[in-house]
């Protein structure tokens, strides 16, 4: 998004002319929050002009909704508005939005400040290379997130800069059958000072496939073992990298840079520059506009396809970009999350972690390994030490603070995750003597004997009396069924738990399908039990979701 507050003109034109000039097509977006703002307190206090682009996903319930209320405020303030508010949807194409947005946007503000535009959109590189060979081994970065020797020297508090190194103690297969793959991980977090609650995240950062790091090297004929540093020519940025620096090549491409994702269509607009070939400059060029064409093309070669920069530089032979724009272009290797499947009750220094190893064949007959999971299957114990960076992400996912209080859990396949460790919570609680309230699990998954994963577990429970468990094996019969049909057939149970007896409702697992379903059967239900209409009942839905009676932990 992009703020502006009242300022003398010239400062004013100064800070549109740093926007004009920003290489906007090698990352368009930006939080830009001058630091000048500060001279007038708080940042809404004094508006005068506005432009507003807001991120986010239609998949969620409340989509853009901080731009969209940060636009509002904005007007109610006074501020005078310079163009259209902008709403990018991540579900679809956020980068078309985008571009889309800021060709109409441009002209409108050059017209507003009086502002010649050249109409020219110029690629800019915003680091310059440094090459240093002289630089001393332990003044380089071998992985940290950010401060040197991190990972040799531990210390907490260990969070997203300073990860802590937990060893795998366990790594099994939960899967009986059926060609896929879910593990069960457990990491040892004794002496890490990190605390969790069941319903909490642990982070993981992981590193990508070695043989991808070398071919990207190879074909952009670079020395990998090169030191060198990326800095930034804005010299009142405060990034003055775009990862820890200096480092070698072989680190970034490995440790730092998502060299796996579907490139966005502004690296495709600056791989062009490097085609020795017309044509082949021409197709990147015209798959990086936003032409019908162009989409269709970018739809079609880039997303359907799954090409990443590997394979891209693979397929167009004349295109060799050097590999310090390489890692200038490409996005940050970014932690993955995962809902901690054990309750801290039962394992206060372990963590346990449930994933399915993504690995699929693309339409080019080459086979895309997930980067987490793939580096998590082959951390095995049984060849040695093996350690993890790792951080705990708080939740606001959590059991009721009364154990007697019932709950309804909603998680099909690694969905389940999270109430594992609730259920192993309650059932610390019963052996403790506690009053515990009913505990409804519904789970889902393809075929009972090849991934009811957690089963033994799960049917102990139930035989101990601390669990219902209401299952869907989806292609256990000709007519597929699924969790979503349990929840309609049990519309009785559900109004007496969230309605008679104010329990808590919980989901986990797909946000697009799955949760916006349940959600709309939940609806339904209010509506013919609870003698509500359709408006009443969505309204309840959100009064639970205010007291923190519906919680869900969602993905797309």
């Amino acid at each position: 998004m992009y703020f502006f507050v009242r300022l003398p003109l010239f400062k004013r034109k100064s800070l549109l002319r740093s926007l004009l000039f920003m290489p906007q097509c090698r990352c368009p977006f930006y939080v830009r929050l001058p630091a000048i703002a500060g001279l007038y307190g708080n940042l809404l206090l004094a508006p005068a002009f506005k432009l507003v682009f807001g991120l986010g996903n239609k998949t969620y319930e409340h989509y853009n909704k901080v731009a969209i209320y940060v636009d509002k405020r904005l007007e109610e303030l006074g501020a005078t508005r310079v163009f259209e508010l902008g709403l990018g949807d991540d579900d679809a194409n956020i980068e078309d939005d985008f571009i889309t947005w800021k060709d109409r946007f441009w002209p409108s503000v050059c017209d507003f400040f009086g502002i010649e535009g050249s109409g020219e959109e110029v690629l800019m590189r915003q680091f310059r290379l440094l090459e240093q060979p002289d630089v001393q081994p332990d003044r380089i970065y071998t992985g940290e997130i950010a401060r040197l020797h991190s990972m040799q020297n531990q210390r907490p508090p260990f969070d997203a800069k300073n990860p802590f190194l937990a060893s795998v103690i366990v790594n099994r297969e939960l899967h009986k059958g059926g060609g896929r793959s879910c593990m069960h991980i457990e990491l040892d977090i004794d002496g890490s000072k990190m605390r969790y609650d069941a319903g909490d995240h642990i982070a993981m950062y992981p590193i990508n496939d070695k043989i991808l790091v070398e071919k990207l090297g190879k074909l952009c004929d670079a020395n990998l073992d090169t030191v060198f540093s990326l800095i930034n020519t804005d010299t009142d940025s405060s990034k003055k990298h775009p990862f820890p620096c200096p480092t070698t090549y072989r680190t970034a491409l490995t440790h730092y840079l998502e060299i796996t994702a579907i490139p966005r269509t502004h690296i495709l607009k600056e791989l062009a520059e490097y085609c020795s070939d017309e044509k082949d400059k021409e197709f990147l060029r015209n798959m990086a506009s936003i032409t019908p064409e162009g989409k269709e093309k970018y739809q079609n070669w880039i997303q359907n396809s799954s090409r990443n920069i590997v394979h891209i530089l693979e397929d167009i032979k004349s295109c060799r970009p050097p590999i310090d724009h390489i890692c200038e272009l490409l996005p940050r290797l970014q932690p993955r999350y995962y809902s901690i499947s054990s309750s801290s009750k039962l394992y206060p220094t372990n963590v346990h972690i449930t994933a399915v190893l993504v690995q699929y064949e693309t339409p080019t007959g080459r086979v895309n390994k997930g980067v987490a999971t793939s580096y998590m299957k082959e951390k095995k114990p049984s060849v040695g030490e093996v350690k993890v960076p790792v951080f705990i992400r708080k939740s606001q996912f959590r059991l009721p603070t009364k154990s007697e209080i019932p709950i309804i859990m909603v998680g099909p396949g690694t969905g389940l995750a999270p109430f594992r460790g609730f259920i192993q919570e309650r059932q610390f609680l019963r052996d403790g003597g506690k009053v515990v309230g009913d505990t409804i699990l519904y789970f889902g998954c393809r075929k009972k004997d090849e991934d009811f994963i957690y089963r033994e577990e799960l049917e102990q429970y139930v035989q101990n009396g601390t669990l219902t468990l209401k299952t869907a094996f989806s292609r256990d019969q000709q007519e597929k069924i699924y969790v979503t049909h349990l929840i309609e057939q049990d519309a009785d149970l559900i109004w007496k738990v969230i309605g008679e007896q104010k329990g808590h409702f919980y989901i986990c697992g797909d946000a697009k399908n799955m949760a916006v379903d349940v959600r709309n059967i939940l609806v339904k239900i209010l509506s013919t039990k609870g003698n509500m209409n359709e408006s009443d009942a969505v309204q309840y839905i959100k009064k639970m979701e205010a007291q923190k009676r519906y919680s869900a932990d969602v993905w797309s």
